[in-house]
């Protein structure tokens, strides 16, 4: 089916407007288990799940690539074959029904810088009536690291436009000063302008409110509507990131972390009331540096 990872391409390029280097990536990925299929002579349509267990279990003890490899070539490929499915190629998607390989360990999630262009990129093209607001919210923490308790309870006498940062009230009544990016300004003031005062005329409560994030309702932001929110956007977008807003806020503290961030800095900006709570990023770059180091020096590793 080269053909059709052809016009895979062409749609993540055209339709999606994916850059090259990404689209080259999830090519190579669908490449790999296209071989595989070859090679075992199986058709597309007659893979299923204990076929795609195998082939995990080929990439982990043949080709010896980390798990969160492995994760990558489950998205590229679930995203393929819904894109099959879609069109008449498959009659299902069996990697819907499978998980990715569990790390073993209780380090943080987080997002790559380019899963987070990508995802900004993508929910930046919907023009649906919630778009601005989504967008709001993915942008504020991702460059702010806040808690979901913190998003949904933000208030408009909390955000300083002229400093660019919130007043946040934290756990344990501590309270901090998250800045945020340019970017996430810009949108917030656009969506404050534009999208919020249209929500708030579907409000059936005649109270008014001064919460920032507001529901489909005009109702304030719960955290299981964040939730919800996060959900909806992968669906909408076709992703596989697995958003959850710890997420966006590990991605946040790492992003600093690899940009040369003390410790502390980052420790006051998520709100942690000991540096021992930010100390667990520290073991996830290291966890990047080894996996670097096993790429780099192959000859190094035990036979």
């Amino acid at each position: 089916m080269a053909n059709w990872l052809d016009r895979y391409s062409d749609f993540l390029a055209y339709q999606r407007g994916y850059s090259e280097k990404t689209i080259a990536a999830y090519r190579e990925d669908i490449a790999d288990f296209l071989a595989y299929c070859q090679k075992h002579q199986t058709d597309l349509r007659s893979v299923n799940e204990p076929f795609i267990r195998d082939y995990l279990f080929y990439l982990l003890s043949e080709k010896v690539i980390s798990k969160r490899s492995v994760q990558r070539h489950l998205s590229s490929l679930r995203g393929y074959f819904d894109y099959l499915f879609k069109k008449g190629a498959v009659v299902a998607n069996p990697f819907r029904q499978v998980s990715s390989p569990k790390d073993g360990k209780h380090y943080p999630e987080r997002l790559y810088k380019e899963d987070v262009e990508r995802l900004l990129e993508e929910n930046d093209k919907r023009d649906d009536e919630l778009a601005l607001r989504d967008q709001a919210i993915l942008e504020l923490l991702f460059s702010s690291g806040l808690r979901a308790s913190e998003l949904v309870g933000l208030t408009l006498i909390q955000i300083d436009f002229a400093a660019h940062s919130m007043l946040i009230h934290g756990k344990g009544k501590k309270d901090r000063y998250a800045p945020f990016s340019d970017k996430a300004g810009s949108t917030l003031r656009k969506y404050l302008k534009e999208s919020r005062p249209l929500l708030l005329d579907k409000r059936k409560n005649p109270r008014k409110t001064d919460r920032v994030f507001l529901s489909a309702k005009g109702e304030p932001l719960t955290v299981r509507g964040l939730e919800y929110i996060l959900d909806s956007i992968e669906s909408k977008l076709g992703e596989n990131l697995h958003l959850h807003p710890h997420i966006l806020r590990h991605s946040f503290a790492t992003a600093l972390l690899e940009g040369g961030a003390d410790l502390r800095y980052i420790q006051e900006l998520l709100g942690h009331e000991s540096i021992n709570t930010t100390q667990v990023y520290t073991h996830l770059s290291q966890q990047e540096l080894s996996e670097q180091y096993d790429k780099y020096f192959p000859s190094w590793k035990k036979k």
